[in-house]
Parts: C-alpha cells; structure tokens; sequence
C-alpha cells in the first residue's frame, strides 16, 4: 500500500492548494521537484483510483488521474499538457491470455486498473465481440492464484512476465497504436472548471521537463527501488512513454473516450482543456505501425 504523504505549503491567502499524485515509476519523471515549485501547495500520494475519488469529493484541487476517470464528470476539465502515454509498447500494461482473445470468457483485473480495464474490455468487445465475466486480482496475488480466461497487469509487477506459459501476450499500448494509429493517454492532470490553481498548471509542466532532465536518476533510483535492471527502467522512461500531451495524444483521448462511451465504460461529454478553445478531433479507426507517431 502507498502512504498518504503530504508536504505542506500555505499560499499568501493562508489557502493551500492541494495536489494529488501517484508514486508509480510511470509517473516519477512528472513530480520531480514539484514540491519544490509549488511552495503553495500540499502534495498528496496515493493510488490512482483513491486520487480520482477525492478529486471527484472534494478532496484535492488537482490530480493526476486515469483517462477513463477524466470522462466521468462534465465539469473536469485537462490543465497541463504533462501525462503519462504511449506511442508504441508501454511495457507495463499487459494482458496475458490463456486462450485465444476471441475466446476469453473471464477476465481477472489488476486492483486499480480502471483506466486499461477499460481499454482491454474495448478492445476485446470491439475486436472480437467477446464480454468476459470479470474477476478481481488483488495486489500481491500472481497470475497463477487465479483460474482466469486472461489476466490483466498494471504497472509496476507487469514489467516482469509471470512464470507461466500463456497462449497470447498483450502489450495494450501496442495493441491501441496498431489499432488505431494513435497514441494511448493513461492518464493527466485534471482539475474543476472553477477550481483557482495559481501557477500549478504551469508548473506541472515545468516539473515534467525538469523531470526528464533528471531521467537517468530517476531510473537509478527506480531500478534499486523495484530490483528491475537499470537499462530497463531507463528504456521504459524514455522509449515506451511519453510525457507530452501533443495534438496526437489528444486525438487519441478523444477517440478512447468515444469508444468507451458506446460501451457504457465513460461519459460522452468532450474532454476540455483549461485555457483552450479546441473542436473535437474524430479520427478514424486505422491500422499503422507504432513508429509512425514516433
């Protein structure tokens, strides 16, 4: 379990801003020295699914939460052009089929993984028509703890494969790219419409770039952290995700969110992006190879 680990800042108004975050290694090179440039805030830890139920109560000002999560309410609105996404294989969203994906019947999920969850029953009901009666994995379980059709694998423990033979391995950022030629968005940071944020966005922004200025010591520091080699920590930061939320990844947040919407999965309401004016993107479904986008 992640603690709930706070640094406190007042504003000059004796009002803190409060700002939530996730501890995963997807998400490091984004909080790097954030505290440091919001002294006017409280930076608060904790899983994604906790951080999108206090932004939806109340709780925090501003977090970093699951795409399918921004869907949710009309009023939510995107305020950095930081995230965490993938052009190609993120290596750390996985599903691992027993049997053929047409043929899946139950499927086990990752404690937390709404975002891929969703993803996953997308692609498989898109795909292959196939609605799969849904299991929970819990954190610290294995894949052989379950009886499962497929099993899904978020973050940190899908970076290395489980002992077990399986029929078919999904990489689902490589899956969605060859899908639909666009880049996947896990997740980004979403606030209220009417939620005064000073320069947080701003410094959202600066806390990514400062971030993947110090990428080889985060990864040192992730590799010693997780016992993951460091060459694989530091590719997985600097090949299989992206940072940026680009034209492209906007495209690609617009397209999941109307899939998942015909499936019951989101909201319909268009995502907006404070400050911005933008007409929603409608791209088309299209196979391409993940390089392209590169």
């Amino acid at each position: 379990m992640i603690d709930r680990q706070r640094t406190p800042h007042m504003d000059r108004h004796g009002q803190r801003i409060r700002i939530g975050a996730v501890t995963y290694l997807n998400s490091k090179p984004l909080i790097e020295g954030l505290s440091a440039l919001c002294p006017f805030a409280d930076l608060v830890l904790d899983y994604p699914s906790r951080l999108a139920d206090d932004l939806a109560r109340g709780r925090l000002d501003v977090a970093l939460i699951p795409s399918v999560e921004a869907f949710s309410d009309p009023d939510y609105e995107v305020v950095s052009d930081a995230c965490v996404s993938t052009r190609g294989e993120v290596f750390s969203v996985k599903l691992y089929c027993r049997v053929h994906p047409g043929e899946i019947k139950t499927l086990a999920l990752d404690e937390g993984s709404r975002t891929s969850a969703a993803l996953t029953k997308v692609m498989l009901e898109e795909r292959f028509g196939v609605t799969p009666k849904l299991q929970s994995l819990p954190l610290g379980q294995s894949t052989a703890s379950c009886t499962a059709d497929a099993v899904l694998l978020i973050g940190d423990r899908a970076m290395l494969p489980p002992q077990e033979d399986f029929h078919t391995v999904w990489d689902l950022g490589d899956e969605w790219v060859r899908w639909t030629g666009l880049p996947f968005v896990f997740a980004m940071w979403v606030a209220r419409k009417d939620c005064a944020l000073q320069s947080v966005p701003t410094q959202l922004s600066a806390a990514r770039d400062a971030g993947l200025l110090h990428v080889e010591e985060i990864s040192k520091r992730g590799s010693e952290q997780l016992h993951l080699p460091y060459d694989m920590v530091y590719r997985y930061l600097t090949r299989n995700l992206h940072f940026k939320l680009g034209p492209a990844e906007r495209a690609g947040l617009r397209l999941f969110q109307e899939l998942a919407a015909s499936h019951g999965l989101a909201g319909a309401t268009p995502l907006s992006f404070r400050g911005e004016a933008e007409e929603p993107v409608r791209p088309l479904l299209v196979t391409a190879d993940a390089t392209s986008l590169a």
